[in-house]
C-alpha cells in the first residue's frame, strides 16, 4: 500500500504534533517519577528521615539532579545514630504515607500526665 504525497505529509504533520507535545511531557514525567523514588523508598522503609530526603529530591530537581545520588544512598542507609538515640531504626510515618496509625515511642515517658502539674522542687518562701 502507497500513499500519495499528500497523505504522508499530513500524517508526517500529526506525528510531528504528537512528538512535539506528548514527548517532552512523558520525559518531563519519567524524570519527576525517577527523581522521586528515593522519597518513596524512605517511606516504605520506615526510614525516620523521609520527610529530609523528600527535600533533597526535590532540590535535586533545581540543581539538575546532582544531589539525586545522595537522596538515594541516604534511602537506603541504615540511620545509625536515630538507632542509638531511640532504640529502632524505623519510624512509623503514619496513614498520610501508607503507614499504618503513629505509635507512641515506650522509651519516651512523658514527664507528667495530662492536666497534672509535676513538682520540680520546694517552692520558694515555703
Amino acid at each position: 500500500m502507497h500513499l500519495s504525497g499528500e497523505a504522508v505529509d499530513t500524517v508526517a504533520d500529526y506525528l510531528t504534533i504528537f512528538i512535539l507535545i506528548f514527548v517532552p511531557i512523558g520525559a518531563i514525567y519519567l524524570f519527576w517519577m525517577v527523581h522521586i523514588l528515593p522519597e518513596k523508598i524512605a517511606y516504605k522503609r520506615g526510614h525516620p528521615q523521609a520527610d529530609a530526603i523528600k527535600t533533597l529530591c526535590l532540590l535535586s530537581l533545581v540543581f539538575g539532579g546532582l544531589l539525586w545520588p545522595i537522596a538515594w544512598l541516604w534511602a537506603y542507609s541504615k540511620p545509625v545514630l536515630h538507632q542509638m538515640a531511640y532504640g529502632h531504626d524505623t519510624v512509623d510515618h503514619g496513614p498520610e504515607h501508607g503507614g499504618g496509625p503513629v505509635k507512641p515511642d515506650p522509651h519516651d515517658l512523658p514527664l507528667a500526665a495530662p492536666g497534672h502539674v509535676a513538682a520540680v522542687g520546694p517552692r520558694e518562701g515555703a
